[in-house]
């Protein structure tokens, strides 16, 4: 990976929002090489998808979040990869990681109710043969998301320190 990439990673990584030309002005290049050097990013995969950082904490309250551990036994063929795939096609699954330790992946899901997310262990996660055990974890609240630490409410907006 380039400087230029790194660089540019870095910056977009921090805000996404961040106009081409002010990003060009920061880091000495062409908005053209700028443009260029994201659309690179993007085809080879290496940015996957652009979103908005959400607390739902205090504006919902049929949403409900957890992480579920879950413990399998690796399939012939397709060891972890497979079962990731399978978990991984359900909308509740916002993300899923394998991990190393005692549980084998880290599922985060978001539901509306903590029903709902009771409902997809026991008719989703549980139903495949591979499943040893889980363990779940719900989300009570949060303090920081990814990098943004979650500050009081002010006059309905949402403060967040980086």
């Amino acid at each position: 990976m380039t400087k230029l990439e790194q660089a540019v990673l870095s910056v977009l990584s921090e805000d996404c929002r961040i106009p081409t030309e002010k990003l060009s002005v920061m880091l000495g290049e062409s908005a053209e090489r700028i443009d260029e050097t994201i659309r690179a990013l993007e085809r080879r995969g290496v940015i996957v998808k652009y979103c908005a950082i959400t607390d739902f904490d205090e504006e919902e309250d049929d949403c409900a979040e957890a992480l579920i551990e879950v413990k399998v036994t690796p399939q012939t063929g397709s060891g972890f990869d497979g079962i990731a795939s399978e978990i991984a096609q359900h909308a509740e699954v916002k993300n899923l990681y394998l991990m190393s330790g005692a549980y084998d992946f880290a599922v985060i899901v978001r539901s509306g109710s903590i029903r709902g997310i009771s409902r997809f262990i026991s008719d989703c996660i549980s139903t495949f043969d591979c499943v040893i055990s889980t363990a779940t974890h719900f989300i009570l609240k949060k303090y920081k998301i990814e990098g943004a630490a979650i500050k009081e409410r002010q006059r309905g907006r949402l403060s967040v320190q980086p």
